[in-house]
């Protein structure tokens, strides 16, 4: 597993894996990383369907109870093809972005 750590937020990723041992990887390096904004990068996965990405959903759901951004990167599922609990977007750009407009609207408190 790779992380690769600028400021407040970590991207994840892992080349020449399956799905299940990344996102147990990810779980278990979970306590270094619950103070971080973190963005999992699923390039690496060609063949992605909505059903995979669902399976961070638990632990998006519990990153983001700590007011910290969780976002999947990754151009094979939309973002329309997931709920809206779980952020799906198609670049690191967009991670990136995602991330600073969730700050603000904490910031906010919105």
């Amino acid at each position: 597993m790779i992380f690769d750590s600028n400021g407040s937020t970590t991207v994840v990723f892992q080349e020449k894996t399956t799905l299940s041992t990344f996102l147990q990887n990810l779980n278990d390096a979970y306590p270094k990383l619950k103070n971080e904004h973190i963005v999992v990068n699923l390039f690496s996965f060609s063949n992605l369907t909505s059903d995979d990405v669902l399976e961070f959903l638990q632990l998006s759901d519990n990153h983001k109870k700590n007011n910290k951004s969780f976002v999947l990167v990754t151009d094979k599922v939309s973002y329309d093809d997931v709920p809206d609990t779980i952020c799906v977007v198609p670049t690191l750009q967009e991670a990136h972005d995602i991330i600073e407009m969730e700050e603000i609207e904490r910031d906010l408190e919105l």
